[in-house]
């Protein structure tokens, strides 16, 4: 699940906190580093685990529903959203389980906000929809929470403020961390039952190394970086750069001089990107003209073996 892109967001925020805090000390910042994309994947195993949440919190209201129907001897409510066969196989899931038993995880403490997403839930069209429908089956209970989750857990203030009360990394984890959900969701198959497979922390030993490998290579050779970019910015007014600018290219430079097989192209796409969400409004285009020059210097003084396209070429 931890891609580049979620290490990449990650090396450039600790990158810049390891300068900013003063410490210095590459050993506790790496440690620093790799905690902090665990509770990425603890984000991942937590939100799916809001989904049982809230299907125990339906159950609760359906409870309550059936007595009083009962009781008035009028029409027993629906079961069908309180028992969706894709959130039930969610609950029964093996490795969700035992990860969220391991990390001591659960919405118990949070019956608030599930009776809150419990009653959003119920007042929408989707839930209407779904409710009406004569379609009874799995792919559409799965389908339901598909929608649900892209409508009202994506994007979902009360639950960004929970969120980073009880993580002040989950708030920049959360935009990236959603997709994998929603991949999950898609993937998830009736037949597999409780062991269905989620996704991995890491998609491979490999990406945890390039974290590693990318982090160091950043603070261990930034004096070799930042003549670079002194060497390269004859034409620019390098002292105009805003210091996550500085933070940003020095990573840039640390993936192209570190990892062969990353394109130059994909790693200032990546980078240029970077510096759109986490510095100022002007720096993309500065930093994608930077490093670019940075890049053909490189090249041309023979320290960068990579190839490079021409300029204007597809």
């Amino acid at each position: 699940m931890i891609n580049r892109e979620i290490i990449r967001i990650k090396v450039v925020q600790l990158t810049y906190a390891y300068y900013q805090n003063g410490n210095k000390n590459i050993e506790a910042a790496e440690k620093e580093l790799l905690f902090s994309l665990s509770k990425a994947y603890d984000l991942y195993n937590y939100l799916l685990a809001l989904i049982v949440g809230i299907t125990r919190e339906s159950r609760r209201h359906l409870e309550v529903a059936q007595s009083r129907a009962k009781r008035e001897g009028t029409e027993m409510p629906s079961q069908k959203f309180a028992y969706n066969r894709f959130a039930l196989q969610l609950e029964e899931n093996k490795m969700l389980n035992e990860f969220m038993e391991t990390k001591k995880l659960n919405w118990d403490d949070e019956p608030e906000f599930l009776k809150k997403m419990y009653l959003q839930i119920i007042d929408s069209q989707i839930y209407q929809d779904y409710m009406a429908s004569e379609e009874d089956d799995y792919d559409n209970d799965r389908e339901l929470w598909r929608k649900l989750y892209r409508t009202l857990v994506q994007d979902n203030t009360d639950l960004d403020a929970l969120l980073e009360e009880q993580s002040l990394y989950w708030n920049d984890d959360k935009e990236v961390v959603d997709t994998f959900v929603l991949k999950t969701i898609k993937r998830f198959e009736e037949k597999n039952q409780s062991k269905q497979e989620l996704l991995p922390e890491y998609n491979s030993d490999e990406d945890k190394d390039y974290a590693r490998k990318l982090f160091r290579a950043t603070i261990m050779n930034a004096d070799e970086y930042q003549h670079f970019m002194s060497e390269a910015s004859r034409n620019w007014d390098f002292s105009r750069l805003a210091y996550m600018d500085i933070v940003i290219m020095q990573i840039a430079i640390a993936e192209m001089m570190t990892f062969p097989s990353i394109p130059i192209s994909v790693t200032i796409n990546e980078f240029v990107e970077m510096a759109k969400l986490y510095s100022t409004p002007r720096s993309g285009s500065y930093i994608n003209g930077m490093l670019d020059a940075i890049a053909r210097h490189l090249i041309e003084t023979g320290r960068l073996l990579k190839h490079m396209d021409e300029k204007g070429e597809n």
